[in-house]
């Protein structure tokens, strides 16, 4: 009886961390939503393709955001899928704003530099509060630690967006925010192949562990 009584308890701690997990995922979910919402408008209205890539980071962010939501609870394998998409996403969104980038070097553009600055601040004051929520949570599995790479990212987006909104207003030119745009493409690439390679990591070591059980 004590036995089991420990067993109800350690699933009773598991159902609570499932419940935390979720509420995090969805409060970081709904900050997504706003900043895509900000970074679009502003973007399109200040003609920047920084705060454009910055909306497309926030929108890949929101899908794996929401794929995490299906994979809380479940086991590592679903885990891993959720963050193989996730990867997968933000590899194609990077290769869409690199487009974008090319395309505007071509018709071409007047950025906005205080609207740039002043949107990429703003997003970056979200972006503190949703690191805040998931440094609890980082442990939970390959999704959650996906989601504080996105959100890193997002932060070091942020910081070279405000950069280049200043130097736009500078120098005149919208060329720091064609090159912000690259950056934040790069960012956005890297962060997707980090969290393929963490998915693959995971789903290995559980094979590996799968195998020494029935060994």
């Amino acid at each position: 009886m004590h036995k089991k009584r420990e067993g109800e308890r350690a699933d009773d701690r598991l159902d609570e961390g499932n419940v935390a997990e979720r509420r995090t995922l969805a409060l970081v979910l709904a900050i997504n939503v706003g900043q895509v919402v900000l970074a679009g408008a502003v973007g399109i209205i200040a003609e920047s393709t920084g705060l454009l890539g910055a909306a497309l980071d926030n929108l890949g962010d929101t899908a794996v955001y929401v794929v995490s939501l299906h994979a809380v609870g479940r086991g590592v394998g679903a885990k891993s899928k959720a963050a193989r998409l996730s990867g997968v996403l933000l590899i194609g969104l990077a290769l869409a704003l690199l487009g974008e980038v090319i395309r505007r070097f071509v018709v071409g553009s007047e950025p906005i530099g205080w609207a740039m600055i002043a949107t990429a601040i703003a997003n970056a004051a979200s972006n503190v509060i949703a690191l805040r929520l998931l440094r609890s949570q980082r442990d939970r599995g390959v999704h959650m630690e996906a989601s504080w790479i996105f959100t890193t990212n997002d932060m070091i987006a942020n910081g070279g967006i405000v950069a280049s909104g200043i130097t736009v207003m500078v120098f005149k030119s919208s060329l720091p925010d064609l090159l912000i745009g690259i950056v934040v493409a790069g960012i956005v690439l890297q962060g997707g192949w980090e969290i393929l390679k963490q998915a693959r990591e995971s789903r290995r070591g559980a094979e590996r562990a799968k195998e020494m059980d029935h060994g």
